[in-house]
């Protein structure tokens, strides 16, 4: 063979893009979509595209579903990466869409990564949309909510995909070793491995199954087994966005395990995001604002333990201070909750930003100097520490003219039934000397 010959010859496809379905019916994953009577199979069997949004983490077949679309309505198809395209480049696009359809072609434009291009470059789609020049697929690993300008989401509709089940994962193996894997024997152990690693994307998966034939056939074995994987692949972390909806939402289940009471939950989903790359500086401060939030008054020894936990952490860092950090959701799962606190503040900020300047009563205000008292700043203030139970029953330190507002109301639960049972007893007192006569 000539030196020509060498570079002319080309390369095997990788295993991901040799199974690439070819038909609706060679998908594996997307069930809720493709399934009889479902939408996507409704607009393949309509003959009409239109317009979508496909929405969905990475490797559950986004931009295999915009070429089945283009094949199945005998379209034309433009792929741009939304990474590595431009203005100019979707003025290219359309140009081409205007000469196939001038032979009579419609166009499908696939966008990849739709949400990186900016609201210019989105903008620049829009009047080809409109004007069904194309038929837009965009592929986002984002809510399009908030990533796609609301003119191209009105018309567009939006299909959420879903991460593959381990049990279609294991179809997908099925498909891998009938087609190309067939002199490998897989034990349980390891596709279980195998499955667990590539967290429902069936990319990954497959180039996993590809690595451990090329590791098998170095190894000159054929058999697999979980040790096997182990050792000869470089296991990667789970599926995990950090500035994403994935991370967004796990942070959400943190919180609300922690606000549930679950400590194994919240232990779980702290250590996937530690797992996952999370930054465990941002999760400490997010534990310290669950503490307050959540628990607050009602066992204020969680606040101390949350700090002291984020202080651990910046003093010992990964991985020995990330103990600290599952100690302390631990610990605030099982304590006592209240959001009387946050609740109170809320309620009063509230008041605050939409009320008008109210004056410090006269005998509150502050009295420096030999004028301010000659003005009455301090008249007639009753010191506490002076008062019966060190209380100035019947006294008030809103300003005049307010109605006690009643923002923090203590739950039955934990210190603050403790408090409510205090505040209580001080209302008491204020009745009484009221009704004596006595108060203010």
């Amino acid at each position: 063979m000539s030196t020509d010959d060498l570079f002319k010859t080309a390369p095997a496809a990788p295993l991901a893009e040799a199974l690439r379905p070819r038909t609706i019916d060679e998908v594996v994953g997307q069930s809720h979509l493709l399934g009889p009577g479902k939408p996507l199979n409704l607009v393949f069997k309509s003959g009409k595209p239109h317009s979508m949004i496909l929405w969905g983490p990475p490797g559950v077949g986004k931009t295999t579903l915009a070429r089945l679309t283009a094949y199945a309505f005998d379209c034309e198809f433009i792929a741009l990466s939304a990474v590595l395209s431009g203005v100019k480049d979707i003025r290219a696009s359309i140009e081409q869409a205007e000469q196939y359809l001038a032979r009579g072609k419609h166009t499908i434009l696939f966008i990849d990564e739709i949400h990186r291009f900016n609201k210019s470059q989105q903008d620049a789609l829009l009047p080809f949309v409109e004007s069904g020049l194309v038929t837009l697929i965009g592929a986002t690993t984002e809510n399009p909510s908030f990533e796609v300008n609301s003119a191209l989401l009105s018309r567009s509709q939006v299909y959420v995909l879903k991460a593959l089940s381990d049990v279609e994962m294991r179809q997908l193996l099925e498909r891998a070793r009938k087609e190309a894997l067939q002199h490998l024997e897989f034990e349980e152990l390891a596709i279980d491995t195998l499955v667990g690693y590539a967290d429902g994307d069936a990319r990954r998966f497959l180039n996993l199954l590809e690595q451990t034939s090329t590791s098998a056939n170095t190894a000159a074995t054929n058999r697999i087994t979980a040790e096997f994987v182990e050792n000869a692949l470089t296991l990667n972390a789970r599926r995990f966005d950090k500035g994403g909806d994935n991370f967004y939402d796990q942070i959400s289940a943190l919180h609300k395990s922690v606000r549930g009471s679950h400590p194994d939950a919240a232990l779980y989903w702290l250590c996937r995001m530690l797992d996952g790359g999370a930054d465990a500086k941002y999760l400490s401060r997010r534990i310290v604002r669950m503490a307050w939030e959540d628990i607050g008054i009602a066992d204020p020894r969680a606040i101390q333990l949350a700090n002291d936990a984020a202080a651990t952490y910046e003093r010992l860092g990964s991985p020995e201070g990330e103990l600290a950090l599952g100690q302390a959701v631990i610990y605030l799962a099982i304590a006592s909750k209240s959001n009387a606190g946050y609740n109170a503040f809320n309620a009063a900020m509230a008041f605050v930003r939409k009320d008008k300047s109210r004056e410090v009563p006269v005998h509150l205000r502050n009295a420096p100097t030999k004028l301010m008292k000659e003005l009455g700043y301090g008249h007639e203030y009753r010191y506490a520490h002076d008062e019966p139970n060190a209380y100035a029953a019947g006294e008030t330190y809103l300003p005049d003219g307010m109605p006690e507002p009643g923002w923090y109301q203590p739950v039955p639960r934990g210190i603050e039934s403790k408090i409510a049972e205090k505040l209580a007893w001080l209302r008491s007192l204020d009745d009484e000397a009221r009704g004596n006569g006595d108060g203010s």
